[in-house]
This record gives C-alpha cells, structure tokens and sequence, in this order.
C-alpha cells in the first residue's frame, strides 16, 4: 500500500469566508488570505494608513477576484 502526502494542500484550500461589509457579496480565502483581509480593518480601525495601504495592495496582488468583490 502506498501513501500519498497531500498535506500541502490544505495551506492553499479556501476554508475562511468573508463578506463585503456594504454589499454583502461573499468569497471564501485561504488562510493567508483571510489573515491579510482581516488585517486591513484592524489598520483601518486603528487609522494606520500606511500600512492598511500595504496589506490591500498585499491582498489585491494575492487574489485580485476576491479583492474586486470584497474590498474595492
């Protein structure tokens, strides 16, 4: 019997939904993914706008669908 690891595909499997707060149009983000979109509200909320800047740009380059739909 043979095993196959395919454990390297969980870090890329779209597990985390998040929605457009106005619109409320939904996509489903990698791990990563999320992190980066939740971490655009946290710099928003704490009015560091440089590097709310920094993590969309980071997240439009990432998954630029999902950043159209959610973020844009």
């Amino acid at each position: 019997m043979t095993v196959i690891d395919l454990s390297y595909m969980i870090l890329d499997m779209k597990t985390e939904e998040r929605r457009n707060r106005f619109t409320g149009a939904r996509e489903f983000l990698t791990v990563e993914e999320a992190n980066i979109h939740d971490s655009v509200f946290v710099h928003e909320a704490l009015e560091q706008w440089a590097d709310m800047q920094k993590a969309l740009d980071k997240f439009s380059r990432l998954n630029p669908k999902a950043y159209m739909k959610l973020l844009d």
